[in-house]
């Protein structure tokens, strides 16, 4: 723009945007210098507003001075109270002003012989550009790269999607300024920093997101900079071990929610603690230390633990108890866990089982009826591996063993008294004193040689008395009786038992083979099967008398050195088979119902109650047809045995009888007809004194017929 001479050169006022310290390539156009913070990229420029002065020719340069530092003084009051607003610091303002000063006062000169002839217009009309394109011109492109090369070098090197330092150089209305050495500052919401104090001079971290944007400032982030330093926590925990801390704000679905430096994180419940949780709202609200065991990268997620914390100490205390145990070593515990088997102690670090026969000397049904939870106990430890970091403890060896005190007076012979802790087949066991204890076996219950069952004669926790049978010190065994409290029954068998004797007994007990039967305390035999009926067959006992009923019996032998004795029920009435054998001969017809049979035979009921048997193939009727249960029918007796008080019988033996009797009975009378007839023929042949040709014929046809019958009749008859 042209400049006008005759218009007298005069300091002035207007500011401009001056470029003497940027190429050509970084000069503004008009738009950036009306709006001088966005460059055409979008780039943040740093530019410096400042008075360009318009000298009086022949002004001395201490006018020119004085004018420079009033509008720079004037500049930096605008900028001082624009920047809130602005939110942009300018920067270097000092550094530009002091070279635009030297640059004008050595231009000064040029200035006055610029070309002002004819010039109208504003003060901008009236300004010399073309000298000012002198002396932007006066550098070469070397020194003016140089220059930005150094300009470029004093600042810090920005690249987008990295974590900076930054240094809090002022908190205006809300807004954190950050100084990050670049040629503009940061700008946040002083809300990013709830998480800590912050105050000017304080150095935070953030995270750049733009170097420049729309507008040409610095776009950064303190929240995405807190979740990338979390993850890269979370990752060094999850590779190296490390521990982080976090703070539990929510429950979930099988565990609880942790806030690990901004990031959420997820606590399993079975990762809470050693011990199982049920309370997980207890834990909401903590801070805790946790060890980071699964990561995802993809959707940046993490699983963390606090057990894990706690093995890891506990690990390393177990180390160093497991080294200093001792077999025999007595350590304090604290019972962590009851089960059937035992208890678990925590012994500070490491834990040890206490068996349930390690608890006490005597006997326990559970290791509850001792030890509750939480309790502390001292123990001594029995033995341990160190490799599977397995202790076993006791309790009862911090006692001393009850066989070692046992009262002197407890001999042989001697009489003890007892709680039935233990019943097994072969007898029950008493508890003289805890630890201390004695088997009663079941031959030593009673002195009947009846079968005895332990678990219905004793109950446990029951006491009985029992006199001492053995006793061994040294092997800690004790042998008891019941029985021998009583004097033996079977010294004065022959006395109040006799054979022959009639007793009524109480059914003990029933056998395939006989029935069990008790006279008296300790005294008892056995009835037979064969010996309950003289008349009656039973398959089993049971279809003649049950347990528990009473029985009238009679000895029939007694056995005083074995102890056994055989009594009989069918003996106390007169034998019936020697009255029977006239009864039931061989060959008779008898009545007979069917009381049961089977495949082989049937069972059928006689007179005078007698039970015979019938083989089935003989108990078919005549229609062919087998008989049936209830059915009565006669039978005809083909065996009988006296001594095997045996009697056998058929029915069809009796059909086969009845049909040839019938048989007998036809031929008899056809004899008798023929007689009959041979008699009156005889008669009419004496009658007649003559015959004729043609009688005779008659007579010789009606011979030869009644041979013929004759004949039929001998046939059937054989």
């Amino acid at each position: 723009m042209p400049v006008d001479d005759n218009q007298d050169p005069q300091v002035d006022g207007t500011e401009e945007t001056s470029t003497d310290s940027l190429t050509p390539e970084a000069q503004p156009t008009i738009e950036e210098q009306a709006n001088p913070g966005a460059a055409a990229d979008g780039s943040i420029a740093v530019t410096e507003t400042r008075s360009v002065i318009k000298p009086t020719p022949g002004a001395p340069a201490e006018v020119v001075d004085e004018a420079l530092e009033d509008a720079t003084e004037s500049l930096d009051e605008e900028e001082e109270s624009s920047a809130p607003t602005a939110k942009v610091i300018r920067k270097e303002s000092s550094k530009v002003s002091v070279a635009l000063t030297e640059e004008v006062k050595e231009e000064a000169v040029e200035i006055e012989e610029a070309d002002t002839s004819g010039a109208t217009g504003s003060a901008h009309d009236d300004f010399a550009w073309d000298a000012i394109a002198k002396i932007d011109n006066r550098y070469s492109d070397a020194e003016r790269l140089a220059m930005e090369k150094e300009y470029e070098a004093s600042m810090t090197n920005i690249q987008e999607a990295e974590i900076m330092s930054a240094k809090v150089s002022a908190i205006i209305d809300g807004d954190v300024i950050l100084d990050l050495n670049y040629k503009s500052d940061g700008l946040l919401p002083l809300s990013e920093f709830r998480d800590q104090d912050v105050e000017v001079g304080s150095t935070v971290e953030v995270y750049v997101e733009q170097q420049e944007d729309e507008k040409g400032q610095l776009v950064l982030s303190r929240r995405k900079a807190k979740l990338l330093r979390a993850w890269d926590r979370i990752r060094d925990s999850y590779a190296n071990g490390t521990v982080i801390n976090g703070k539990v704000i929510s429950k979930t679905k099988g565990g609880l929610i942790a806030d690990c430096g901004g990031l959420e994180t997820f606590l399993p419940g079975s990762q809470i603690d050693i011990k199982p949780i049920i309370d997980y709202d207890a834990y909401v609200g903590k801070t805790m230390e946790f060890k980071v065991v699964k990561i995802n990268e993809t959707i940046k997620n993490a699983v963390v633990s606090h057990k894990a914390l706690i093995e890891s100490d506990l690990a390393e205390q177990r180390e160093a108890i497991i080294a200093s145990l001792e077999r025999g070593q007595v350590l304090e515990g604290i019972v962590k866990n009851i089960t059937d088997f035992g208890a678990f102690l925590d012994l500070g670090g490491v834990d040890g089982l206490l068996y349930i026969t390690d608890i006490s000397w005597g006997r326990i049904n559970h290791p509850s009826d001792i030890l509750e939870l939480n309790q502390k106990v001292n123990v001594a430890v029995l033995d341990f591996d160190e490799n599977k970091k397995r202790i076993s403890l006791g309790l009862k060896q911090l006692q001393p063993h009850p066989w070692e005190v046992l009262d002197e007076t407890i001999t042989e012979g001697s009489t003890v008294e007892g709680r039935v802790v233990n019943i097994e087949d072969y007898g029950a066991f008493l508890e003289i004193m805890p630890g201390v204890e004695g088997l009663v076996h079941v031959s030593e219950v009673t002195w009947s040689n009846q079968p005895i069952n332990a678990r219905e004669y004793f109950s446990v926790g029951e006491t009985r008395d029992a006199k001492v049978v053995t006793i061994d010190r040294d092997d800690r065994k004790m042998s008891l009786s019941i029985k021998q409290l009583q004097q033996d029954p079977w010294d004065t068998i022959n006395i109040n038992f006799p054979v022959g004797s009639k007793h009524t007994g109480k059914v003990k007990n029933l056998t395939p083979y006989g029935v069990f039967v008790e006279l008296n305390d300790g005294i008892g035999g056995m009835i037979h099967i064969s010996d309950l009926s003289w008349t009656k067959r039973f398959g089993h006992p049971s279809e003649f008398v049950k347990v528990g009923d009473d029985i009238d019996v009679v000895v029939l032998e007694v056995d005083d050195r074995d102890r056994k004795m055989s009594l009989g029920h069918k003996q106390l009435e007169e034998n019936p088979w020697d009255s029977f054998e006239s009864v039931f001969p061989e060959g008779s017809y008898h009545e007979a119902t069917v009381l049961r049979k089977d495949d082989r035979g049937a069972i059928v009921q006689m007179p005078y109650g007698l039970e015979a048997y019938a083989p089935i193939k003989l108990m078919r009727k005549e229609d062919g047809t087998i008989a049936e249960v209830d059915e009565t029918l006669t039978v005809k007796v083909i065996e009988f045995d006296r001594d095997q008080k045996k009697l056998m019988v058929s029915h069809s033996r009796y059909v086969n009888d009845i049909r040839r009797e019938a048989k007998d009975t036809v031929v008899r009378e056809r004899r008798e007809e023929q007689q009959y007839t041979r008699k009156a023929v005889k008669q009419t042949n004496a009658s007649n004194e003559r015959s004729t040709l043609g009688d005779l014929s008659a007579f010789e046809q009606l011979r030869e017929q009644l041979s013929n019958e004759g004949e039929d009749n001998e046939d059937d008859n054989n």
